[in-house]
């Protein structure tokens, strides 16, 4: 059975084929990996391929699917925990199998999310250019204390709980929000409506899937009623958060900080080597230019443990679809 792997990267093609080699033992799986994302152009890519393996920016419309469908290929294999990218009501209609990969050590992403605020706060990354050119001076590197700060937590599954853990060792007062709220979050802080959460919090941390409820969830409106200064981080999905009211908000010195490792836009600049060229989105390039914010480029995910389950569950996934098995991590239409 042919799979094609789109967006494929070094990485990816290292793990899966490790992965294949132990879950997929005994069961002719063949990968074909694409550099490409997908899309209505590059679909034919898949032809003679039962099923495709994609990301965060692959693209599964409904005229991606079709085009897919009549090539033969019945299964949709998501190496990521979010569907926000998939047409589920048209892959149902098609008859498609779809399955994502709903968790994969969560700790990875809630551990960025630290490393994102601490180098904000600290200024850690503009120290170290500092020093390798022989500048020592403190001026303009002075951060704050976290010991004693609140952090509010926007979504309380698995990563923000696990975000959460951390800054509640760091003896912060944590709070969390969420319409579905985890029982475990009891024992780490108190869960609060939205507002109380964005008034209170000195760091605002997002762990929220992208839904049609969700869908700029910080804008204008919630930024003012964020907290004078406080830091506002996304590691979760770009489109959680309106970029230009962001940027209003950095320009009029109420929002303090921005830290993010995923962006609305991204699809065009992410997981590409643009060092060459010129960036035309013209938000992205005005978030840039504040000294007081901090993007990487959707890494939260990137560590070895975490890439090693990502590809063990997306061969399990796909074990079961060839089995004609029952499989847990389906992502049904609606």
């Amino acid at each position: 059975m042919q799979i094609a792997v789109f967006s494929a990267r070094p990485y990816d093609r290292r793990f899966l084929e490790e992965a294949n080699q132990h879950e997929g033992a005994g069961q002719d799986f063949q990968f074909v990996y694409f550099d490409a994302a997908l899309d209505v152009h590059t679909a034919a890519l898949a032809q003679d391929c039962a099923g495709v393996c994609v990301f965060v920016n692959d693209r599964l419309d409904a005229p991606v699917l079709q085009a897919l469908h009549a090539l033969g290929v019945r299964a949709v294999l998501l190496r990521c925990a979010g569907f926000n990218n998939v047409d589920l009501a048209s892959a149902h209609a098609l008859g498609l199998f779809v399955a994502r990969v709903p968790a994969y050590s969560p700790e990875a992403v809630a551990e960025h999310a630290l490393a994102l605020v601490m180098t904000l706060n600290r200024h850690t990354h503009r120290a170290y250019n500092r020093v390798r050119e022989g500048n020592f001076m403190l001026d303009g590197l002075l951060g704050h204390t976290l010991h004693g700060k609140t952090v509010g937590i926007v979504g309380t599954g698995k990563i923000g709980l696990a975000t959460a853990r951390i800054f509640r060792g760091m003896g912060c007062t944590v709070l969390g929000h969420d319409p579905y709220p985890s029982p475990a979050f009891a024992g780490i802080g108190a869960m609060v409506e939205l507002d109380e959460l964005l008034s209170r919090s000195d760091i605002v941390s997002l762990h929220c899937p992208l839904t049609p409820d969700t869908q700029h969830l910080i804008d204008d409106g919630s930024l003012a009623r964020m907290k004078p200064g406080a830091m506002l981080v996304n590691t979760s999905r770009g489109g959680l958060v309106d970029t230009h009211a962001v940027i209003r908000a950095l320009k009029s010195r109420r929002l303090g900080h921005l830290a993010i490792d995923v962006y609305e836009q991204e699809s065009a600049l992410f997981f590409q080597d643009l060092s060459g060229e010129i960036i035309d989105d013209e938000a992205f390039q005005r978030l840039m230019s504040f000294p007081n914010v901090l993007v990487t480029g959707h890494q939260g995910f990137f560590t070895v443990e975490a890439l090693q389950e990502i590809s063990a569950i997306t061969l399990g996934n796909l074990a079961d679809f060839a089995a004609g098995r029952e499989c847990g991590n389906r992502v049904a239409a609606g």
